[in-house]
């Protein structure tokens, strides 16, 4: 059998070119598909849910919760330090967003004694966003042949479904500076009267009455012996 003559290098150097190209495609694309969303988080800005405002922690969340109230959510949660609340929209015919909106109020500085309150209020605010779509289940029937027992037959009807498919929490800096001034109108709007009173001193016991000075004894009065007569 014959042998076949060598290669020419040149013409191997065509050969090989196009499968090292394809494996440094696939080494990217593996590489790619690895990259999740986090990794670029950096932790470098803390103004984009946070916001400081001069009020106890009661009047920022009660703030926060009219303001969600006033935008149509759905108050789930509502106390002197957590308010959270929910929204429907639908963008398109078969396309189901859910916006749930969490606010959570926290002092800020240190306090005094008893029954001062804190110099300010830290409100931080979060978003998330879940997105359902329209799915169709294609449904099949059994059907019973007597002895040979039932038949499983495909059937063209299908029934929809809300299935989520994304969730997401909104980062827009302009979402949330519209719902912080908002909040802001709101805290304005409260009247000082809502905070609690603070706690008042207990009054002083009261002096014991004064007893009064015994009256001084009737003098004792002796009979005057009458002097005779002279005459």
């Amino acid at each position: 059998m014959p042998t076949l003559p060598p290669m020419p290098l040149r013409s191997r150097s065509f050969v090989l070119l196009p499968v090292l190209l394809s494996a440094l495609v696939l080494a990217g694309c593996g590489s790619s598909a690895r990259r999740v969303a986090y990794d670029t988080e950096e932790f470098d800005s803390t103004t984009t849910h946070t916001r400081s405002y001069e009020a106890t922690e009661a009047q920022t969340c009660e703030a926060a919760r009219r303001a969600l109230l006033s935008q149509g959510y759905m108050v789930t949660a509502a106390n002197a330090d957590l308010v959270t609340g929910r929204k429907s929209f639908q963008p398109a015919a078969e396309v189901h967003v859910e916006v749930e909106f969490r606010v959570v109020c926290a002092a800020e500085g240190g306090r005094g004694g008893k029954g001062a309150r804190p110099k300010s209020t830290v409100a931080f605010a979060t978003a998330l966003q879940d997105r359902y779509g329209l799915k169709k289940v294609n449904n099949s029937a059994s059907l019973g042949v007597g002895a040979f027992g039932s038949l499983s037959l495909p059937l063209t009807g299908s029934d929809d479904a809300m299935v989520k498919v994304a969730s997401q929490t909104l980062t827009d800096e302009r979402f949330y500076d519209r719902f912080f001034a908002l909040l802001d109108r709101f805290l304005e709007g409260q009247e000082p009267g809502a905070e609690e009173p603070e706690d008042m001193p207990e009054p002083a016991p009261p002096a014991p009455a004064a007893t009064p000075a015994p009256s001084p004894a009737p003098a004792t009065t002796f009979p005057v012996p009458t002097s005779p007569n002279r005459g």
